[in-house]
């Protein structure tokens, strides 16, 4: 558009040429196509103040233009740098200049067409300050866009932290589950194999052998465990009841599961976090009191869900050194990112005096 009025005015414009008035006219068409051009420059280029400059500059320019050629379209630089002021500029600046070109063409114009013409002038002149309500209205329409530009950006930045927020999140729930499985198993081997290693001097076959076993037990339980949360790992939300149905069953310490309440469907993570602390409990039974009854009970009371494990004491020797002691930490910080509660310590009366015990609470999200 730039381009075609500056085409347009340099065809019809006239006198134009290297002296006289058509050098004046030269001279203000040039000044004119600037400042035109200065529209296109952004304001890093063209900072306000001097694009300020330079637009009034224009404005002046055209109206000099359209009192010094004779025919010709020079009053199209006015209305076109009249509206890109109304859309660059506030309103306390705009719209004196819209006003001040306005009366300044309808003046030219009164004494370049002389007497007989009272209202053409004025009309076409003051008209030439309309095209800054259009300027407005574009720069009020730009700015509703880069508002909802920024809106979405900022939502998209927000998306977006959240996003890296529940990947950390996730990452540091499947690091728990790592470490549940493989970390105190993996050093409970480890000093079997040292204790192993270390009897082999004394010549003590026998306890080698045991240590041996013992670590090869440490392997199978660690390779099971670390089965069943591959698969739970793999599942968005596991069926609460059945699995630990199925994660007693397959312990084979003959355990109970009683299940109270209305069931209902739990939020994933904490599905997740139930089944992780049922399954460390019972493995540090199997570990550390072989051979005792275990009773699991999962209570839905409100708005809470309650996850008791009860066990009494062991009928045969447990395996020394098995266990890191993490595991317990593990239960701990798995149910207070839920805003949950562990309760754990020995049982010191009841038919299972002598046994252990495991309560988590967790409220229901």
């Amino acid at each position: 558009m730039t381009l075609v009025v500056i085409a347009c005015s340099f065809a019809t414009v006239r006198p134009l040429g290297a002296t006289g008035q058509g050098l004046a006219v030269t001279v203000l068409l040039v000044l004119c196509s600037a400042a035109l051009l200065s529209r296109h420059l952004s304001d890093d280029r063209l900072p306000p103040r001097r694009a300020l400059l330079v637009l009034a500059s224009g404005l002046v320019a055209s109206v000099a233009l359209i009192g010094a050629g004779r025919s010709g379209s020079s009053y199209l630089f006015a209305y076109f740098l009249v509206g890109h002021i109304g859309y660059r500029f506030p309103l306390r600046l705009s719209l004196p200049l819209a006003a001040a070109t306005g009366l300044l063409c309808a003046a030219v114009l009164h004494f370049h067409l002389g007497p007989g013409h009272t209202l053409l002038p004025w009309g076409l002149g003051l008209a030439s300050g309309l095209p800054v309500v259009a300027g407005i209205l574009g720069r009020s329409r730009q700015r509703a866009v880069d508002a909802v530009i920024a809106a979405a950006e900022s939502s998209e930045r927000a998306a977006r932290a959240e996003a890296e927020a529940a990947a950390l999140t996730e990452r540091g729930r499947i690091a728990r589950d790592v470490h549940d499985v493989l970390a105190h198993s993996l050093a409970g081997i480890n000093m079997q194999l040292e204790l192993a290693d270390a009897l082999l001097d004394t010549g003590d076959l026998d306890r080698v052998r045991e240590a041996n076993r013992t670590a090869h037990a440490l392997v199978k339980e660690s390779l099971r465990q670390a089965q069943w949360t591959v698969h739970a790992l793999r599942e968005d939300a596991l069926p609460l009841v059945e699995t630990l149905a199925a994660l007693l069953e397959s312990s084979g310490l003959g355990n109970t599961l009683t299940v109270s309440g209305v069931v209902r469907e739990l939020p994933a993570r904490t599905t997740q976090a139930l089944l992780r602390i049922a399954q460390e409990a019972v493995t540090n039974v199997g570990r550390h009191a072989p051979g005792a009854q275990v009773t699991v009970e999962l209570a839905h009371a409100g708005a809470a869900t309650r996850l008791s494990v009860r066990n009494g004491p062991g009928t045969r020797e447990a395996a020394p050194g098995t266990g890191s002691g993490m595991g317990l930490i593990g239960m701990r910080e798995r149910v207070a990112l839920l805003g949950g509660t562990v309760t754990v310590g020995p049982l010191t009366e009841g038919p299972d005096t002598g046994g252990w015990h495991v309560e988590a609470e967790i409220p229901d999200e």
